[in-house]
């Protein structure tokens, strides 16, 4: 894993869910930092994807982020990969599985671990995912680091994709990651 690729990416946002929302320490600004790297994947016409976590119990996704989803999985297993709808519909050209999400150290952990284990690179958004406590978010953080995951932030995402200043989408890049966090 050098850098990540616009052609080879697909941005992962894993149960950023309403009810869950107000229990996440930090919730408010995870949810900006994940909603401005949607914006960034579809500036790059990156696919964005969601999971929803037993949605008739939590609820839906949070309304903005829905809204720049092409595609959302209910599941009851904490990894995604463990839901056959998800696992089979992985386009095995998008190898770079960009994701975030709350409960770090629950669904997105286990979700990056599935995909680690399907043979995708994973890589971890740390600005972009919450826990209900912080100590949770970093244990999950150093543990992917160990499998094998990258750990960024969603200003390293968007400028990889970027890769250059002569991309004409250089400027709505600047506007995103200036937007007040």
């Amino acid at each position: 894993m050098i850098t990540l690729d616009r052609r080879t990416s697909l941005l992962l946002l894993v149960d950023l869910q309403g009810k869950l929302h107000p229990a996440i320490e930090g919730g408010a600004a995870v949810a900006r930092e994940a909603q401005r790297l949607a914006q960034l994947a579809k500036l790059f016409d990156i696919p964005v994807w969601a999971t929803e976590h037993c949605p008739d119990r939590i609820g839906p996704l949070l309304p903005e982020l829905a809204a720049l989803s092409e595609k959302t999985f209910h599941k009851t297993s904490f990894d995604a990969c463990r839901t056959s709808a998800f696992r089979d519909a992985l386009p095995p050209e998008r190898s770079d599985i960009v994701i975030c999400g709350y409960e770090a150290h629950i669904c997105v952990m286990q979700t990056a671990l599935g995909l680690l284990g399907l043979g995708r690179r994973v890589w971890a958004a740390g600005d972009a995912m919450g826990s209900r406590r912080g100590s949770s978010r970093e244990a999950a953080l150093a543990r992917l680091a160990r499998a094998g995951a990258e750990i960024i932030t969603t200003e390293m995402a968007g400028f990889e994709w970027a890769e250059d200043v002569t991309d004409p989408r250089w400027r709505s890049l600047l506007a995103l990651v200036k937007e007040p966090g």
